[in-house]
C-alpha cells in the first residue's frame, strides 16, 4: 500500500481515510436506528483488513461516542491504526489550557497516548485568538501527544495565517480538511488547493462522495429518495439528479474499464489530484470494502482530465 506524508514531514498514512462522523451520531445519521456499534465494528475491521488504517473523528461526533467506539475497536486488532481527531473552538474555550484539556479528553476516549493528527474543527475561535490556539497546539506537538497539526474549513487566507503562526513556533501546518469532490470544487476557485500546494499542506477531502450523489445510487428515473437531512438537499431532486447525470455516465464508463464503481472512480479522481486524501464514511463492512476499492489502480491523465471537464459546473 502506497502512503502519503501529512504535510512536509508528518506521519505517513494511507491515501484514503475513513470518516467516522456517523459513528454515534443520532441527529444526522440515525445511529442506533438503522445501524449500531456491531455494524461499525465490522466496518472498522474490514477497513483495517483492506489496508486502510487511517480514521478521522472529532470530539463532537456523537458527543464523544465516535472516539469511544474507535478506542474500543483499536484494542481488538494487533495491526497499527492511525487516528486524526479535532478540537472544537467553542466560545467557552478561551485559554491555551482548554486545548490541552480537550486533547486529554479525546485521548482518554480513544484510549491512546497520542494521535497522528489533531485538527481545529472550524476557523471561528470567538475569544481564543488564532495565535494563542496555534501556540497551544505547537506545545502539544512538542510534548509528542500529536504527531501533526491540522485545520479544517479554513479559507486560503486563514490557512496561510495559521501556517505562519505555527512557523513562528517552529512547527509545520500539515493539513487543511475541506469539503471537496467532483460535485464540490469551490476549494479550487477560492485558492485553497493552490495555497495548500504552495505551503506543502495536505488536503483531507470530506464529503468526497457528495453525501452519496457520486455513488450512482440516485438517478432521476427511480425516485430513490434519501433519508435524514439529505431530503431537503435540492441536488437530490429530479432536476438536480438530471444535472449530474452526464458526469455519472462518464464515471460509469471509466469505472467499467477498470471494473470499478462510480464511487471508486470519484475517490480515485481526488487521489489523482496529488496530496489529497479523501475521507469517505463507512457504516458497514460492505461500504468499507467499497471505499478501499478506490486504491491500487490509476486512471489515465486523459480520464482524469475528462472528469475535471465534466465537473466544471461545480467549480463555482
Amino acid at each position: 500500500m502506497q502512503t502519503i506524508t501529512l504535510g512536509q514531514n508528518g506521519p505517513a498514512v494511507t491515501p484514503l481515510c475513513v470518516g467516522t462522523w456517523a459513528w454515534g451520531d443520532k441527529l444526522f445519521w440515525s445511529y442506533g436506528k438503522d445501524y449500531g456499534s456491531e455494524q461499525l465494528r465490522e466496518a472498522f475491521h474490514a477497513s483495517v483488513d483492506a489496508g486502510v488504517n487511517f480514521f478521522d473523528t472529532a470530539e463532537v461526533y456523537g458527543m464523544g461516542v465516535s472516539e469511544e467506539l474507535l478506542g474500543e475497536f483499536i484494542k481488538e486488532t494487533d495491526k497499527p491504526v492511525q487516528i486524526a481527531t479535532k478540537f472544537g473552538p467553542f466560545p467557552w474555550r478561551f485559554t491555551g489550557a482548554s486545548v490541552s484539556d480537550a486533547l486529554t479528553a479525546s485521548l482518554r476516549r480513544l484510549q491512546l497516548e497520542s494521535v497522528e493528527l489533531y485538527q481545529v474543527h472550524w476557523p471561528f475561535t470567538f475569544f481564543l485568538s488564532q495565535q494563542s490556539l496555534m501556540q497551544a497546539l505547537a506545545e502539544e506537538y512538542r510534548r509528542g501527544r500529536i504527531k501533526a497539526i491540522g485545520v479544517s474549513n479554513y479559507s486560503a487566507e486563514e490557512m496561510r495565517q495559521a501556517y505562519q503562526y505555527l512557523a513562528d513556533f517552529g512547527v509545520p501546518l500539515a493539513v487543511n480538511q475541506v469539503r471537496y469532490s467532483l460535485l464540490s470544487r469551490k476549494v479550487e476557485t477560492k485558492g485553497i488547493i493552490s495555497t495548500a500546494k504552495e505551503l506543502g499542506v495536505t488536503i483531507l477531502a470530506y464529503s468526497p462522495l457528495a453525501q452519496g450523489l457520486l455513488t450512482g445510487k440516485y438517478v432521476p428515473e427511480n425516485n430513490n429518495q434519501p433519508t435524514g437531512a439529505r431530503k431537503t438537499d435540492s441536488r437530490f431532486s429530479k432536476s438536480g439528479l438530471e444535472k449530474i447525470s452526464p458526469l455519472i455516465s462518464l464515471m460509469r464508463e471509466i469505472g467499467n474499464k477498470y471494473d470499478r464503481t462510480p464511487a471508486q472512480v470519484a475517490l480515485n479522481w481526488l487521489i489523482a489530484q496529488g496530496n489529497v486524501i479523501p475521507i469517505p464514511g463507512a457504516k458497514t463492512a460492505e461500504q468499507a470494502k467499497q471505499n478501499a476499492g478506490a486504491l491500487n489502480w490509476q486512471m489515465t491523465q486523459e480520464e482524469v482530465a475528462a472528469l475535471e471537464q465534466a465537473s466544471r459546473p461545480w467549480l463555482g
